[in-house]
């Protein structure tokens, strides 16, 4: 079998991702997609059928917040802010995720 060139995002991490991206300043949704891809060296590909959804059920819970503005190609578009509730669940997230990090790689030790 051909393993795949990118890797698919387990669910519930493309949240995380979203709301570490905009922990440092709003964007837009091409941008937040093209820096998780930057970040990751290539590895993790945000398609948009993914991204947009991600974002209005973020938005939903209050953890970030959409601004109409203009991209830097003078377009308009929606950014993306984190919210105080939303900088409360990245440091939740973050701890849940890095607990599960460390319990596979445990596990891939000893196995």
């Amino acid at each position: 079998m051909a393993r795949p060139s990118k890797l698919d995002l387990l669910q519930g991490t493309l949240d995380l991702l979203i709301l570490r991206t905009l922990q440092t300043e709003p964007r837009h949704g091409w941008a937040i997609s093209e820096r998780i891809q930057q970040i990751s060296r290539d590895v993790l590909q945000v398609n948009q059928g993914s991204l947009y959804p991600a974002l209005h059920r973020l938005e939903r819970q209050g953890w970030i917040k959409a601004e109409t503005g203009v991209s830097e190609l003078g377009r308009h578009a929606r950014f993306y802010r984190l919210t105080p509730a939303g900088r409360k669940q990245l440091e939740v997230e973050t701890s849940d995720w890095a607990r599960l990090a460390g319990a596979i790689g445990r596990v891939l030790e000893e196995a």
